[in-house]
């Protein structure tokens, strides 16, 4: 069976907390998967403040991150991470779906 569980770093929870802060009451983080990038998929992050009822909600600390039934495939098992490093900050999939990935992790393929 696969896992269908997506999960949020601490360092990842605390960001998007601190960006849902400024966005002010009800805003929350979707995560998507659309076809594009140069590996063939690439990860989109938008605030939102409506939820569909089939989407998959995961909720840690005072980050709210929703995920559609049609990504959720491909995020199964995923973790998203919050990394500050030289080439600059930004949101990191750790995904174990992914066969090949861009150099800036972007974007991936399965």
């Amino acid at each position: 069976m696969t896992d269908t569980n997506v999960t949020i770093s601490e360092r990842a929870a605390r960001r998007i907390g601190e960006i849902l802060k400024t966005e002010g009451d009800g805003a929350m983080l979707r995560i998507s998967v659309e076809g594009g990038g140069c590996s063939g998929f690439q990860y989109k992050f938008d605030v939102e403040r409506a939820r569909a009822d089939d989407d998959m909600v995961i909720a840690r600390d005072s980050a709210v991150v929703l995920v559609d039934p049609a990504s959720a495939p491909f995020l199964a098992g995923s973790e998203v991470d919050f990394v500050d490093d030289l080439i600059g900050a930004s949101f990191r999939v750790n995904n174990p779906n992914a066969t090949a990935s861009c150099g800036c992790g972007t974007s991936f393929s399965v």
